[in-house]
């Protein structure tokens, strides 16, 4: 049983940071680039199935190629990224039904952004680590990608636009 957490703990946390960083990504930088609330929810949707296929096979094949686990752990972990990669995806959504976009998009970064703190600083806890290092390492990285992906979608907009 304790593996069988394991593997759902890596699922579940490789999900939720994957889906918190790409789908902000890409709301930010199809908002930049086209300012098409039709597009942002195309763009969330894609993510949220054909990613979160992606990302749980890139699991089930790294687990596999480790040849330390199960059959059962392998296939755990794989569906736990599939279902928290899925669902936390299709969270950011909410607000682009229910706001314009461009406060949909800021309400979608405080959304992601203030999750990916909580549970990097639940994490950092269990294993003992210092909560403002691993909190502020994961945010940053957040961040970064956050502006770079919005720098890109106006120079998309740019270029061909």
């Amino acid at each position: 049983m304790k593996h069988i957490k394991h593997s759902l703990t890596i699922g579940l946390s490789f999900g939720l940071t994957s889906g918190i960083i790409t789908t902000l990504g890409l709301m930010v930088g199809l908002n930049a680039g086209t300012g098409s609330k039709l597009a942002v929810i195309g763009g969330i949707l894609t993510i949220a199935i054909a990613d979160a296929f992606s990302d749980a096979l890139g699991i089930h094949i790294s687990e596999e190629s480790e040849n330390k686990h199960t059959h059962k752990e392998i296939w755990a972990a794989t569906i736990a990224t599939f279902l928290s990669k899925f669902i936390f995806a299709l969270t950011f959504i909410i607000p682009v039904l229910l706001f314009d976009l461009p406060r949909a998009i800021a309400i979608s970064i405080i959304w992601g952004l203030t999750a990916l703190c909580v549970f990097s600083y639940r994490m950092s806890v269990e294993q003992g680590e210092k909560p403002i290092k691993v909190v502020g390492e994961h945010l940053i990285i957040a961040l970064i990608v956050i502006v770079i992906t919005y720098h890109v979608g106006n120079w998309i907009a740019h270029i061909f636009g």
